[in-house]
């Protein structure tokens, strides 16, 4: 009977929305959540908040509900499901209800430092715009959840279409309360923010309720205007063919005209995001020709990274121990070569990161899969260890590192790029490396080699007999791809203008590996959006930093389950891990 009882899905889906909630609120998640708010409006005579905490607490309510109830008739709840999902949001209240209670009745920050009287009133609903009386507290919590879990029974009762035109209203709604801080920091840049302030975003944060209602309008417009062909694509494709050129064009101008533009028009902030964003995806696009083109693991790409960098640094630094040479060099060659500095370090740079790849490539050939992996993770660390060891610490700086490291200049001009100083400017030199490493990326892709590099990523042994030298392609793989690293490391150092051992660490292996399988292994353009998500968003979401593995592993657990070929793929992996007329959750 009890086992039974546990299988029941208002039950299970109950204790694991519950459950869910508390590791949350134990690791300080809702806690540090709690006073950003995503919505604020007039409600019963004053101005109630809806703050990203709460949110997630009545989201996994919600969960619980939708979770429990049984798929009905298109359109129409199962006859049990408003029941079971009310069942569920009643457990879920029960679990939360029983934690704040043994919170308030046991001291938990011997063993959870985060547990404190603000989290219990939090979970239970008991706190600010919640407070009365005591004795309603388990009362009032559990209708909210019983609430809560039949509104999730009912929007999982809801026809596809409605649900598909209210999901990206809600979402958009929520991802604007999100970043509302941000928006008002761009439109205070550029002095406009008063023009928003009141009515779309808030002084403090959030969106307000017109503001909330009318992006919720207009996203929901934008659905029915794609059902009804509406949308630039299916206009783009009922033109005639000189036309569709014509627009492309022009299209394409107003494109690299907007980009040229943005980051003056976003400022020094969040310029310096983009420029961050630049560099991890352009480490991808070299990762990703070794792991999404040639299906080698590379767990020590990290390693070529810091040989452009430090490279760079030597050949630029005012302190490096080749400082006096390289003046002396300078002063000779400043008439009749004035491309010198960065200019004459980054080729260095690149062949000296390029030749470090062929030569871990040479006695990994024969290693596949795990054992490649752990090699090429040993190579990475020997290569941080190497650099902060007091043997080359005359050299290379040891673990105070290498400083001092001379700006980039724009050629021919003497003006210089000055890394945090300018963003706005090294913007535009990380983008043109970036368009250079995709330009290469897509020569390679579709040429004979690009083919070689594939068919080796899905069978050696087949490929080795089809006439491919495998040699000497995974050595071209591994150069390639350490190339394109070294590349970033140069940018790396002139953005920071000093470099450390430890900004070379396992953990950047393991980000760059990340975004290529979140956004889409051997797929370039899924590189630049697992930029976007994994760095871009984190770097904008400052208070997430100290959840950011968390998010990772949260991320990458729903991409194996739901999307394992990434968010934007390529056609072919598309292919393979989603066969002919397979659902995508996300799709």
């Amino acid at each position: 009977m009890s086992r039974s009882l546990l299988q029941h899905p208002s039950l299970r889906s109950g204790l694991i929305a519950g459950l869910v909630t508390v590791f949350l609120g134990l690791v300080g998640f809702l806690s540090a959540f709690q006073d950003d708010a995503l919505l604020v409006g007039h409600l019963l005579g004053a101005n109630r908040s809806l703050t990203l905490g709460t949110a997630v607490v009545l989201a996994a309510l919600i969960w619980a509900g939708a979770r429990a109830a049984p798929a009905g008739r298109p359109g129409w709840p199962a006859p049990r499901g408003p029941l079971y999902g009310a069942l569920a949001g009643l457990v879920a209240a029960l679990v939360l209800a029983a934690f704040a209670r043994l919170g308030r009745s046991v001291d938990l920050r011997a063993i959870f430092p985060k547990a404190s009287p603000e989290l219990y009133d939090m979970v239970a609903f008991s706190g600010g715009a919640f407070a009365g009386e005591a004795g309603w507290e388990l009362l009032r919590l559990l209708i909210l959840g019983a609430a809560m879990g039949l509104l999730g029974a009912l929007w999982q009762g809801l026809a596809p279409r409605s649900r598909r035109l209210a999901t990206p209203a809600i979402l958009l709604v929520l991802g604007l309360g999100v970043f509302a801080e941000q928006f008002l920091l761009v439109l205070a840049h550029n002095g406009i923010a008063e023009h928003f302030r009141g009515w779309l975003f808030l002084k403090g944060g959030g969106l307000a309720a017109p503001g909330a209602i009318l992006v919720a309008v207009l996203a929901v417009a934008a659905g029915l205007a794609a059902e009804r062909g509406w949308t630039p694509r299916q206009a783009l494709a009922r033109q005639a063919p000189a036309r569709r050129r014509a627009i492309l064009s022009l299209g394409w101008t107003l494109a690299l005209a907007l980009t040229l533009v943005l980051p003056w028009l976003l400022g020094s902030y969040h310029s310096d995001v983009l420029d961050t964003v630049g560099l991890y995806a352009l480490m991808g696009l070299g990762l990703n020709i070794v792991v999404g083109f040639a299906g080698m693991l590379d767990l020590g790409y990290v390693a070529f990274f810091a040989l452009g960098a430090y490279t760079a640094a030597v050949l630029t630094s005012k302190e490096s121990f080749l400082a006096p040479c390289i003046r002396l060099v300078e002063g000779v060659c400043a008439e009749h070569m004035p491309l010198t500095g960065f200019w004459v370090a980054v080729p260095a740079a690149v062949l000296v990161a390029g030749l470090g790849g062929v030569l871990l490539g040479i006695p990994v050939l024969k290693m596949r899969g795990d054992y490649l992996a752990i090699i090429t993770l040993g190579f990475g660390e020997i290569i941080r260890i190497l650099a902060q060891s007091d043997w080359l610490r005359p050299y290379l700086g040891g673990s105070q590192g290498i400083a001092g490291i001379a700006p980039a200049t724009i050629p021919f001009s003497g003006i210089a790029v000055a890394g945090l100083r300018k963003p706005q400017l090294l913007f535009y030199l990380i983008l043109a490396a970036c368009l250079l490493a995709v330009f290469i990326a897509r020569r390679l892709r579709d040429s004979r080699l690009g083919r070689a590099w594939m068919a080796i990523r899905e069978d050696e042994d087949v490929a080795e007999a089809m006439g491919i030298h495998l040699v000497m392609t995974k050595l071209m793989a591994f150069g390639t791809g350490a190339a394109l690293a070294g590349l970033a490391g140069t940018l790396f150092g002139v953005k920071l203008t000093t470099i450390y051992p430890h900004s070379f660490a396992l953990l950047v292996s393991i980000n760059i590996l990340a975004l290529i399988i979140v956004g889409g292994m051997g797929s370039i353009a899924g590189v630049m959006v697992g930029a976007l998500v994994l760095v871009g968003l984190p770097e904008l979401l400052r208070d997430f930093q100290d959840f950011r593995w968390m998010a990772f592993g949260a991320v990458l657990v729903w991409m194996m389950l739901n999307r394992p070929e990434g968010l934007l793929p390529d056609a072919e992996r598309r292919r393979e891990l989603r066969p002919e007329g397979a659902p995508a959750a996300a799709d």
